[in-house]
């Protein structure tokens, strides 16, 4: 199927398929996003909305806890002193005994700045039939056959806050609705006997701070099926609670417990207004589709001329063979795409006419020399590094018979072959981390014949470093230079510490000694040598070691390696050699 739509395609001339592109790919696509746009508003509107009916949830129950938790606050005062639990407990003689160490309680104790809260009542219940009921102190049985107190005692709990309607007859009051925060006042449970603190919240402040928030739709804070406070309307304090009528219309819901109470927060949704817009809107779709179909068609048939006629000349200049040149568009017109095209066209085959005949040949001799140049550095450093190493573990061995006068050559002759086999074998310039190291470990052990007990030395690498590869005897350069530049020079014990690691995207490798270090001149001249390492450094006397490794690396990178060096004098050297992992990758 696929094949016979190419071909079918393919024998459309180019005005049609412009149209048929403009039909699938301009019209229906504009018809389609106009509708996704229109529904992805109408979902973008509605989580604003439901975003807005949450914040305005959370305000809402942010101000009704925060009304309580001020309550909360006292009552916990109260519960702590231990002056007002002295005061309850206390056995009084009479009225006047009583009357006297209120008087004294009120002065001296915290409750007295607390019964009269703002926007709240506090009132304290004890199980002493001492006490004379009044001044916001009374006997229990005074609140015993309340409906709040035997709610709050039919419950497990220390501290609960109650929505409720009070329509007990009491003299010179009326029905109406309160919010109570109780809590138990036995901190002191030796005494025995049972204490209570009621703090009568204000329920007119609470209805007006819910009430003034503002917001732009109605909440309503519901237990279980009854309205306790809204911002839609007044609440008349003298009126049971209202149950709630408007589930259908809610948009958002909160759930939350303050103290005991188990609240709902019921945030209605507004009313749908999209098709209220559309049809307010109808002349301006309208000319959005007439301007979407007309202007299009109209520009389709200019574009379309403007394409075909030069994409025909094109097809001309293709059309004409010649095995020996490129043709030119004789008439190249326009400084649009197809225009730049044709222009860019001709200049390609007057470039590409000179290219065959001179540029693409002598390039490829260039190449040849290069690489046959860089062959030849090559192998002048490796004719140079060969008698470096041998001619170091020669005089090692030499040292260690005259200075021992004995024959333990054995293990020096050992250590020398595993360099020698190394060192000889140049079929490849580069090494993996691993055999490198193997030949660093023999190249130390057989310096600890010459140095003794004065060389010491540790080797790290991290298990993912071990296989990749690296030049020949680069690491061992610097080894070697640390023997002796660093631990040579100095009379007491070093140590010689070489670490191979991946950090980020490169391979680092440090070689450390607790040598003779270097002078600041020495230190800055072998930071210019390692950066600026070159075949003419080598043609140079003196020491041209690190150069080589140096000139070697930077050759098989690219030279993208990072040297550093650091050194103090008396202290040591450590030199530091980055080198991109992607790098590597390509050397593999």
């Amino acid at each position: 199927m696929r094949e016979k739509l190419i071909n079918w395609l393919n024998n459309l001339n180019l005005k049609k398929k412009l149209w048929g592109l403009y039909f699938f790919c301009v019209l229906l696509p504009l018809i389609a996003t106009d509708g996704v746009i229109l529904l992805s508003l109408w979902h973008s509107e509605q989580v604003s909305q439901r975003h807005n009916m949450e914040e305005e949830a959370n305000a809402v129950q942010y101000a009704i806890s925060n009304f309580v938790e001020y309550s909360a606050v006292i009552a916990r005062s109260i519960y702590m002193n231990t002056y007002v639990q002295e005061f309850l407990t206390e056995r009084y003689d009479g009225p006047a005994d009583y009357v006297a160490n209120y008087q004294k309680f009120m002065r001296n104790s915290l409750f007295g700045g607390s019964a009269g809260l703002e926007n709240a009542w506090a009132t304290i219940y004890a199980d002493n039939d001492t006490i004379v009921n009044g001044g916001g102190v009374y006997r229990l049985s005074e609140a015993a056959d309340t409906p709040w107190y035997r709610e709050f005692m039919g419950r497990d709990t220390d501290t609960m806050l109650l929505f409720f309607y009070d329509d007990l007859v009491v003299p010179y009051e009326r029905a109406q609705r309160k919010v109570l925060f109780l809590r138990k006042l036995n901190r002191i449970l030796s005494d025995n006997m049972e204490k209570l603190l009621a703090i009568e919240i204000d329920y007119g402040s609470l209805e007006r701070d819910v009430r003034n928030m503002y917001y732009e739709f109605p909440a309503y804070v519901c237990r279980g099926d009854e309205v306790m406070l809204t911002n839609a309307q007044a609440n008349i304090l003298g009126q049971p609670f209202e149950p709630f009528a408007l589930q259908d219309q809610v948009g958002y819901e909160q759930d939350f417990t303050l103290y005991g109470e188990k609240l709902r927060i019921c945030v209605l949704k507004p009313e749908d207004n999209i098709l209220l817009l559309l049809k307010n809107n109808l002349p301006l779709l309208a000319l959005l589709l007439l301007i979407n179909i007309v202007l299009p068609q109209i520009l389709m048939n200019l574009i379309g001329s403007s394409i075909t006629i030069r994409l025909q000349k094109l097809s001309q200049v293709f059309e004409k063979e010649n095995s020996d040149v490129l043709l030119q568009i004789p008439e190249a017109s326009g400084k649009d795409e197809i225009g730049i095209l044709m222009e860019n066209y001709n200049r390609m085959a007057h470039r590409t006419n000179e290219l065959i005949q001179t540029v693409y040949k002598d390039r490829l001799k260039e190449q040849e020399i290069d690489i046959a140049r860089q062959k030849a550095e090559l192998l002048a450093l490796h004719s140079q590094i060969n008698p470096h190493f041998l001619f170091n573990a020669l005089e090692s061995i030499r040292m260690h018979s005259i200075v021992k006068e004995e024959f333990e050559t054995a293990g020096m002759v050992e250590k020398l072959a595993v360099m020698e086999r190394q060192n000889v074998d140049w079929t490849s310039d580069s090494n993996t981390v691993s055999q490198e190291m193997e030949f660093v470990e023999a190249y130390l052990e057989l310096q600890k014949y010459r140095f003794g007990d004065r060389l010491s030395y540790r080797l790290e690498v991290e298990k993912e470093c071990k296989d990749l590869r690296i030049p020949k005897l680069t690491i061992t350069t610097f080894v070697e230079n640390a023997c002796v530049h660093g631990i040579e020079s100095k009379t007491t014990p070093g140590w010689i510490f070489v670490r191979v690691y991946r950090e980020r995207d490169s391979l680092c490798i440090e070689v450390e000694d607790t040598g003779g270090g270097m002078s600041e001149e020495e230190l800055k001249s072998i930071r210019v040598r390692m950066r600026d390492a070159s075949i003419e450094m080598l043609q140079e006397k003196g020491r041209v070691g690190i150069v080589n490794a140096c000139l070697r690396i930077r050759m098989m990178t690219g030279d993208r390696a990072k040297f550093l060096a650091e050194s103090e004098e008396g202290i040591g050297t450590t030199v530091q050699i980055r080198i991109p992992l992607e790098a590597l990758r390509e050397e593999r």
